[in-house]
């Protein structure tokens, strides 16, 4: 029995030890990497306060983002036109999931033909265009 009671006790401090390294780790793997996100929105046609929505920040969760999704997707007005791009740099750690522009006039009588543009790290990996508004993002919503 004392050797068996000697084998239990090497066992828990390899355990204790094991346990010490592994939690020891995930400081190094919370250090999330950030991604360069640029958006750009333009139209074709001078337009005055278009209204765009964008993601500037990885929300915490799911369940955070669909609590209230506008707390984590700011908007602005913008007076645009060919010769007038909006352009907004952000940082995001998970870009698939969360970069997003969407820009609209909302009712109008001249509908401007917006056109969104997203890259990544400076890769173009969205576009989109629209009468009456237009969405870029690597995510179905």
């Amino acid at each position: 029995m004392p050797g068996a009671m000697r084998f239990l006790g090497v066992s828990a401090v390899v355990v204790a030890v094991a346990g010490g390294i592994a939690t020891a780790t995930p400081a190094a793997a919370d250090e999330a990497v950030m991604h360069n996100v640029t958006y750009s929105v333009f139209t074709e046609q001078p337009f005055r306060g278009a209204e765009i929505y964008y993601r500037d920040t990885d929300p915490p969760s799911w369940a955070d983002y669909s609590h209230d999704p506008y707390l984590f997707s700011p908007n602005v007005e913008a007076d645009l036109g060919p010769g007038q791009k909006w352009t907004l740099n952000v940082a995001l750690a998970d870009p698939n999931e969360w970069a997003m522009v969407m820009a609209t006039s909302g009712p109008s009588k001249f509908p401007p033909n917006f056109h969104c543009v997203l890259a990544v790290d400076g890769v173009v990996v969205s576009q989109n265009s629209g009468a009456k508004g237009a969405l870029c993002s690597l995510r179905h919503w």
